[in-house]
């Protein structure tokens, strides 16, 4: 990563007398650490800028204490902002981590939300009342309330009636003074004219100022018309009369320039129920173009354009359907369309208006629209992740920059001309071309060389901006103007009405102290600074294009790092060594150490997120292989020739360590944890189980299914009360006439998996050569199936199994067959036994599902057998992986605690009548972290249907 003259670039230390300011207004809060500054200084844009340090404030009231310091202050949540607004070379406000509460009002009608709340999250609490938030973006899944306020979010569905700024009800706001407003109260206005008078006076004077001037007036109703996110939304001196009203819709979309959003009170949107979906594809991208108003006069929620290079990247998606994959992609384009209604009969009419649309069109395979909720789901995620996607298919070495633009839908298609022309004319190759065709609003995507200057960049640029503005279109229509569209604000809107966005920076600001250089610039070449190139450190990561969509759902985001920080600390080491600082090459490592490889739970979450399926924890496996030695392979090689013995050791070591002290045993793990590695000494402590049972062969002849039990039923004793899921399928299966056959040495088995999280191959291949061969035994050649009772195990054995030689890294076809016993009670039990009379169902059920049940596609099964035991089944809100992650909780504790601190606030609230998970070691975590006995599913159904 390097600036644009392509020199090594060295973060500047951070100044002594900013950290001591900092310190003194907010004690604690300050991470300063060359880790803590470079993992922050990345996000999902093109720039890279080194904060000094990064703030984690917990309140508003810290915030107004950082701004009345007047030093210079960016924020940042979720990071997934696009044109540089989210990074800075000042001090960096991480408000993801405190700022994340959810409330919602009127049943649903309206939300009060926190900056650091995640959007899909915020959803998921409405999807109850059968509401949504208007804005609809593609970072969904990541993005977060802060950032959808700061640059005034729409999306797919939502055009201009539904984005931020017109669901926007109030906000509180804490002005660079430290002055704090909520302009919702009833004496708002009052308020604010008594605190900040200067402010309330001169957002008055500047509403009377364009309202007095008609050009001003056209030019904003022809600009906000569109989509528009450059500069400062001026139609809130149209829209707004008074000075609270003014000022909140001008925050909105002002990208952390004029205030901090503590919280805000936004409207919400039907969420209609029922939807209908279909490709439509065109020989040519004009044709498309030219449908545009035919299908959108039809009333279609969505309106997405992909070009044929999208096409062709999305054919490779694991979820296209045939029509995609069977396309020989020339110089096609289709738009993705989609109609929602909440009943049945209006979504047919729409249906059959669609179709005579698509009858008379020149398509180019046949159009059918879907409301399979399956087919749906994998089209809008293509379409969500064609970004990153289509990103990281891009050459090595290159940095993907995403631009989006809008203008009037009649000059859409000459839009497009314009733009095939000069990817050609400036021999950009593999351009993409997608967005929201109804709204005129094109994205297009640059794989740019920084690393040999900008000035192929800048000509395109003016180009561009050029051909954009001539067509009565704005630079920047969803992303926000950032840096890199900063230097042409006045050119897109003229001398007046940029200098009204002036005052208004100045009235809010006066200081220009948040976030310095973006929105508005004097410097016309700030968006060729600090311009971000990629380095090529591992190919586990390389692809990566650090959009953040991974972070919500790592298990360690609020303790250390995410698998994007551990990506780009990996290349800001590679950085440092190519700039020959040797010595914050070191540092990084030493810190990496405990921040990335130690507390990564290796669940694979990130891949469940990462469009272009980056499992972070495959370069965890291979960092920590990397520190062995030669006798922690040669022991944990032994460990597998003998893994019946060290399962049973381990038994007895639980018990003995639960008959003695308490007190004792802890103290004599701290002692050694402090004399070793803690990363290789277990902490115990009073709250584990006693050892298991030892799992005993159990011939059957013509078995149902082969079963082999977990070892960790060796390891652990039961949850309290319960009798183990070893015992519970066992009499599930007799109850319901099934055979399970447990093969002889399955005590010595098992599913690989400490080995491979730990990057012990050596070992990993004593295990896989004999579970294969006993496997392939017992199950006669891969006729039976063989069931696992411990979801992470089952996903174990589905790898140990595969065909072909070594540890296998991706889905291969097994040649044996694995089933969680989740899976199999539910297809192949559940069915077999009575309906369990009300009386035995329990009252309600919080359910854990773990990160392997997830990856594995477990959740319908593990609905179906709780629906059986509970009459009200609940995934607690903040669920997530509980990182126990096999021994990671006891060499960590840490981890799991702070993965699952907000789950377990949700569990204390809810006064379940039972808890229950699908694993042993997630059963122990969530019991740690909550107080509450987890029991593992089958135990229940056991229960209730005895």
């Amino acid at each position: 990563m390097t600036l644009i003259d392509a020199e090594p670039r060295r973060p500047a230390p951070s100044d002594p007398a900013v950290l001591a300011a900092v310190e003194a207004a907010v004690p604690g809060i300050t991470r300063a650490r060359a880790s803590d500054r470079l993992g922050m200084a990345h996000d999902a844009s093109h720039y890279l800028l080194t904060p000094q340090a990064v703030l984690v404030p917990e309140s508003a009231a810290q915030v107004a204490a950082l701004m009345r310091t007047g030093l210079p202050l960016t924020f940042r949540s979720g990071g997934t902002s696009l044109s540089g607004q989210g990074v800075s070379e000042h001090l960096l406000v991480d408000t993801r981590r405190h700022f994340r509460g959810i409330e919602v009002l009127d049943g649903g009608a309206r939300v009060r939300v926190q900056p650091g709340a995640v959007l899909r999250q915020v959803n998921a609490r409405l999807a109850a009342y059968g509401r949504k938030l208007g804005p609809d973006p593609a970072s969904e899944s990541a993005c977060t309330i802060g950032g959808v306020v700061a640059d005034n979010s729409s999306g797919m569905t939502c055009g201009t009636h539904a984005n931020t700024y017109r669901t926007l009800e109030s906000m509180v706001l804490v002005l660079p003074s430290g002055t704090v407003v909520d302009t919702g109260a009833p004496d708002a206005d009052a308020r604010l004219r008594a605190l900040e008078p200067a402010l309330a006076e001169g957002l008055e004077r500047l509403r009377d100022r364009i309202r007095g001037n008609p050009d001003s007036v056209r030019r904003i109703e022809a600009q906000f018309s569109l989509k528009n996110t450059m500069g400062y939304g001026l139609n809130s001196f149209l829209d707004h009369d008074s000075p609270a009203q003014i000022l909140a819709h001008l925050v909105v979309g002002s990208e952390g320039t004029l205030a901090f959003v503590a919280e805000a009170v936004l409207r919400t949107v039907p969420a209609h129920r029922l939807a209908a979906t279909g490709l439509v594809v065109f020989p040519t991208l004009r044709e498309a173009m030219a449908a545009v108003p035919e299908i959108v006069a039809a009333g279609p929620a969505a309106v997405e354009l992909l070009d044929a290079e999208s096409l062709r990247v999305a054919a490779t998606d694991p979820h296209a359907d045939d029509v995609l994959r069977t396309l020989e992609v020339r110089d096609h384009a289709a738009l993705l369309v989609e109609w929602q209604e909440s009943d049945p009969e209006p979504l047919a009419a729409r249906e059959r208006e669609a179709g005579r649309v698509f009858a008379r069109l020149n398509l180019a395979a046949p159009a059918r629209l879907s409301g399979d909720t399956a087919g749906r789901a994998a089209l809008w995620r293509i379409r969500k992740n064609l970004y990153a996607a289509v990103a990281g298919a891009r050459p090595s070495g290159t940095t993907a920059l995403l631009e989006d633009v809008a203008v009037p839908v009649p000059v859409l298609a000459d839009l497009c001309d314009d733009l095939a022309e000069l990817f050609a004319k400036h021999r950009y190759e593999r351009s993409v071309i997608f967005g929201h065709a109804k709204d005129g609003n094109l994205h297009f995507m640059l794989n740019e060389r920084f690393g040999t200057g900008p000035d192929r960049y800048a000509e395109f640029t003016e180009e561009m901006v050029a051909a954009v503005l001539d067509r009565g279109g704005t630079l920047k229509a969803e992303h926000g103007t950032g840096r890199v569209m900063a230097p042409f604000v006045r050119r897109q809107y003229g001398d007046e009405l940029y200098e009204v966005m002036r005052e208004v920076k100045r009235l809010c600001d006066p200081a220009g102290v948040l976030n310095p250089g973006v929105v508005l610039t004097d410097d016309p070449r700030a968006h060729l600074r600090d311009l971000k190139t990629v380095v090529s450190v591992e190919p586990e990561v390389d692809r990566c294009v650090e959009c953040g969509y991974c972070e919500p759902v790592c298990p360690s985001r609020d303790l250390t790092t995410t698998p994007r920080q551990r990506i780009v600390l990996r290349r800001e080491i590679a950085a440092a060594r190519a700039a020959g600082d040797h010595a914050l090459a070191r540092r990084l490592e030493e810190e990496y150490g405990y921040d990335a490889v130690d507390t990564c739970a290796v669940d694979g979450m990130c891949a469940t997120a990462c469009p272009v399926l980056i499992n972070t924890g495959d370069l965890t496996k291979r960092l920590r292989a990397e520190r062995h030695g030669r006798a922690a392979r040669a022991g944990w090689k032994t460990a597998a020739k003998h893994w019946g013995a060290v399962t049973r050791a381990m038994d007895l070591a639980m018990d003995a360590a639960a008959a003695a002290p308490a007190g004792l045993v802890e103290g004599a793990g701290r002692a050694a944890r402090r004399a070793g590695d803690p990363d290789t000494v277990p902490l115990w402590s009073r709250d584990l189980p006693r050892g298991g049972m030892p799992r005993r062969a159990a011939p059957r002849p013509e078995a149902d299914a082969v079963y082999v039990p977990s070892c960790l039923n060796t390891m652990f004793a039961p949850a309290d009360g319960g009798p183990g899921v070893m015992a519970a399928l066992t009499r599930l299966a007799e109850r319901a006439g099934l055979r399970l056959h447990v093969p002889e040495g399955v005590g010595s088995m098992c599913c690989g998996t400490p080995w491979s999280s730990k990057g012990f191959g050596e070992g990993y291949e004593v295990m896989r050569r004999r579970v294969r061969e006993t496997l392939l035994t017992a199950t006669d050649g891969g006729r039976l199936p063989v069931v696992s009772d411990a979801a992470s195990c089952t996903e174990g054995f589905e790898r140990l199994t595969a065909a072909g030689s070594g540890p296998p890294t991706g889905a291969a076809s097994p040649a044996v067959r694995v089933l969680d016993a989740v899976t199999f009670v539910a297809e192949h039990v559940l069915p077999r036994l009575p309906q369990p009379p009300e009386d035995r169902r329990l009252a309600s059920l919080a359910l854990h599902p773990t990160c392997s049940s997830t990856r594995l596609g477990l959740d319908p099964a593990i609905a179906a057998i709780a629906a059986a035991v509970a009459k009200e089944v609940v995934v607690p809100e903040g669920w997530q992986c509980c990182a126990f992650a096999g021994d990671r909780g006891m060499l960590h504790p840490e981890l799991t605690a702070s993965a699952t601190l907000a789950e377990a606030a949700s569990v204390a609230d809810g006064g379940f009548a039972a808890h229950a998970s699908v694993n042993r070691t997630c059963e122990i975590g969530m019991t740690r972290a909550t107080g509450k006995t987890y029991h593992h599913l089958l135990e229940l159904l056991d229960r209730v249907t005895a």
